[in-house]
């Protein structure tokens, strides 16, 4: 019986993790934030912990202590922080650790996974010896059962912080999370000025859909929020319809949206990498491509 243990910070994450676990562990337990309700999962355990954490250190005494009730595997959601919790458990334990993981299954008694490699170029299936393993957002769709029984717990972060905090003050995000839209209209550098912007967003307001980016428009240039990026940095979206303007096709981005449903292309370059996974194409300039559209969607 494979029996696991999983931990996340962040609600969304950790309800992820455990639709994800549902199909490949028997016995499921979670560590997780007084607050998060685990009811419509398949948890047999919760380990409640009270307090907002800032410093890994916090937390890998407390998973250690648990983890060695006989768990055979640890999972954390691949954030920020989760990241450094699993490498300190995992040094901690002795064992090597498999980051970003997107698929994982026993194999001859063994754990194979999947993950992305050569910065998104190629995917990976490996066989290891890890312990703990942290998952890459956007592996699984988040799914509830009726389930509603567990064992509930409250536990104390007793790990000795390494830093001291000072303040808290948060990043700025936008009004909507993009992983969840059915619509996507996304922009990249062959946008060309910020003015382009606009014109994505009114096409994506007349589609009932959500505005999103590659990573120069998000996290160098800044015209859009980082929260809106999609790709390896950012998120990984799986739209009905995911519309690119100006975006060239790097990898880095493709892993991020690879996903979606359907794939349409607007761009000047018609070798552009994009148009192979597209759809649908136009070799086109965006400010007279989009007007079209727009123009025709009105009609």
């Amino acid at each position: 019986m494979l029996k696991v243990l999983a931990f996340s910070e962040r609600k969304e994450l950790l309800e992820e993790l455990l639709s994800f676990l549902s199909e490949r562990a028997e016995e499921i337990d979670i560590v997780c934030r007084e607050g998060f309700d685990p009811s419509g999962f398949r948890v047999k355990n919760a380990y409640f912990f009270n307090g907002d954490l800032y410093d890994p250190w916090q937390a890998v005494d407390l998973m250690l202590r648990i983890f060695s009730n006989g768990y055979d595997y640890l999972f954390v959601g691949a954030s920020t922080l989760g990241r450094e919790i699993a490498a300190l458990v995992s040094q901690k334990l002795g064992y090597p650790m498999e980051s970003d993981v997107f698929e994982f299954q026993i194999k001859d008694g063994k754990p194979v996974v999947k993950r992305y490699y050569f910065g998104g170029k190629t995917v990976m299936t490996k066989e290891t010896e890890a312990k703990v393993f942290t998952l890459l957002p956007g592996s699984a769709e988040i799914k509830k059962s009726t389930q509603s029984n567990y064992n509930a717990q409250k536990v104390e972060l007793t790990g000795s912080a390494k830093t001291k905090l000072l303040g808290v003050e948060e990043k700025a995000k936008g009004s909507v999370d993009i992983t969840k839209a059915q619509i996507i209209v996304s922009v990249g550098r062959g946008i060309g000025k910020k003015e382009g912007i606009d014109l994505a967003r009114q096409l994506a307001v007349k589609l009932g859909g959500e505005l999103a980016g590659s990573r120069p428009i998000c996290s160098d240039l800044h015209w859009l929020e980082e929260d809106r990026q999609v790709g390896l940095s950012g998120k990984k979206v799986r739209p009905k319809i995911y519309i690119a303007l100006g975006i060239s096709g790097q990898i880095q981005h493709i892993v991020g949206m690879r996903d979606s449903k359907i794939v349409i292309a607007i761009n000047k370059d018609k070798n552009a990498p994009i148009f192979n996974e597209a759809d649908y194409g136009i070799v086109g300039d965006i400010y007279a491509v989009v007007p079209l559209l727009l123009k025709k969607l009105e009609g």
